[in-house]
């Protein structure tokens, strides 16, 4: 048990805040976030008295999710580095600085029994402060490469769930936990029919379905490939979700306007109609969107991000190519190659099927509730 004279815990803890809580830090994207949210939901589910805290940076999306999702945020002024821009990163230094000292007073006040990283830039200041405290920490490493600042916190940290086998390269053999990547339970337990999930989108059900989902920031070689060949779907009578994030969202708003065989938005909030609905999907490889799409069981076009620390998102949409299931679009290669891939597969039903069977396979569904167990165990010990 880690120092904190303060907190008593066991397994008739009410878990209330003020010494029993739990802090949850991280964010940036959806698929940082909506783990999160999955966790905390099954912290709650398991012991409905807990009290949970969300830590995230100001100005990015979690401020705005989480408490849709029913829970309190506390915003760091905390930023990353930019590759893109040195001169923005001139603040850098001050926002790291003052980030620690808002942490600090977080953690004080709330006195947790307990501190998650689910990764993004509010994760590496709140779990340092709570090891510095004594407090247990636990981080979930969502992909197949670990990032620098969890490979550091990893070194203290008291277990580190994690998505894949082999992950003892970057984390002490002895801490880690596989339990697959958290999936909202909208999705596991969507018991949505095709046929539903087209009237919500007002498609047609006698055509084949594309959903195009490039993350909740929008991915622009999908975008741009779409937009280039939007009318070869009416063409090859295919309808299409296009998801375009909300970067540059009202370009591609205006090339799907007025088209019966498109719906086009920057953020698709129920993505348990979208999954329904299509018949196909074309995809980043982000860890949550593959997991995502194995429990889905849609065959799947990945599109992997190129610029992802380790070029993780090919590493990770490759674990599924290999295994025959899943199809594969080069990032530089998208404008050229990726409608024509999606065209093909369409009229491939054998191909189809057997990437419908294969990733399938490969779903973990439960994953947020055995993190939950795992925790709670750990921390009433």
């Amino acid at each position: 048990m880690a120092e904190n004279k303060n907190i008593e815990l066991n397994k008739n803890s009410p878990f209330r805040g003020q010494g029993g809580g739990i802090i949850i830090a991280g964010g940036g994207t959806g698929g940082h976030i909506f783990p999160a949210i999955a966790i905390a939901n099954a912290l709650k589910k398991q012991m409905p008295g807990i009290d949970i805290l969300f830590v995230g940076a100001q100005g990015k999306m979690e401020m705005e999710k989480i408490p849709q999702a029913g829970y309190r945020i506390e915003g760091l002024d905390i930023a990353g580095f930019n590759r893109q821009s040195l001169l923005k990163n001139i603040s850098l230094p001050f926002k790291l600085v003052k980030s620690f000292w808002q942490v600090r007073k977080i953690i004080n006040s709330f006195q947790p029994a307990a501190v998650i990283g689910v990764g993004g830039y509010s994760t590496f200041p709140v779990l340092r402060y709570a090891q510095s405290k004594g407090i247990p920490t636990f981080i979930h490493e969502s992909n197949s490469f670990a990032g620098k600042s969890n490979i550091m916190l990893g070194k203290k940290a008291t277990k580190i769930f994690v998505a894949t086998d082999g992950m003892e390269r970057f984390f002490p053999k002895e801490k880690l936990v596989i339990t697959g990547n958290p999936v909202r339970r909208s999705i596991v337990d969507a018991g949505i029919s095709r046929a539903e999930g087209l009237k919500f989108f007002g498609l047609n059900e006698n055509a084949t379905t594309v959903l195009a989902i490039g993350g909740s920031l929008g991915a622009r070689s999908i975008n741009e490939a779409l937009a280039a060949q939007i009318e070869k779907f009416a063409e090859n009578k295919l309808q299409l979700i296009w998801q375009t994030g909300k970067t540059t969202a009202a370009t591609f708003k205006k090339i799907g306007a007025g088209k019966s065989n498109i719906w086009v938005e920057d953020f698709i909030k129920e993505m348990e109609m979208a999954y329904a609905a299509a018949d196909i999907v074309i995809s980043r490889a982000g860890a949550m969107s593959v997991t995502e799409l194995c429990v889905a069981g849609k065959p799947t076009v990945f599109v992997p991000f190129p610029f992802a620390a380790e070029d993780h998102q090919t590493a990770n949409a490759m674990a599924l190519v290999n295994k025959q299931a899943a199809l594969i679009v080069k990032d530089s290669e998208a404008k050229e190659k990726l409608v024509e891939t999606v065209i093909n597969l369409s009229k491939n039903e054998s191909l189809q099927k057997a990437l419908k069977t294969n990733i399938r396979s490969l779903a973990v569904c439960y994953a947020d509730e055995t993190i939950a167990r795992e925790i709670i165990k750990t921390i009433s010990e």
